[in-house]
């Protein structure tokens, strides 16, 4: 009976420990420099040809993206990109 109690104590203990430990990391946005890199890294897992792996790194090292100082995405930028003028 001393064992069995033992072992439920343990038990609760630990899934009580489980419970109150943090999930995940904190989140934090991304750089320019680390979504350059992912997408990069992305590119190089697409198994593509010699041709068009070449084609899309170019794109994806010339390109600037719609990226504010501070290196975050900005969506307002990137909205009143593709609205039509009034």
């Amino acid at each position: 009976m001393k064992a069995y109690s033992v072992v439920l104590l343990l038990l609760i203990s630990s899934v009580l420990a489980g419970c109150a430990s943090a999930g995940a990391p904190e989140l934090r946005p991304y750089t320019a420099e680390e979504s350059r890199e992912l997408a990069l890294e992305a590119l190089n897992r697409r198994g593509l040809s010699f041709d068009a792996y070449q084609q899309e790194k170019a794109r994806l090292l010339a390109r600037p993206a719609a990226f504010d100082r501070q290196g975050e995405m900005s969506a307002q930028r990137n909205i009143s990109r593709h609205q039509p003028a009034s």
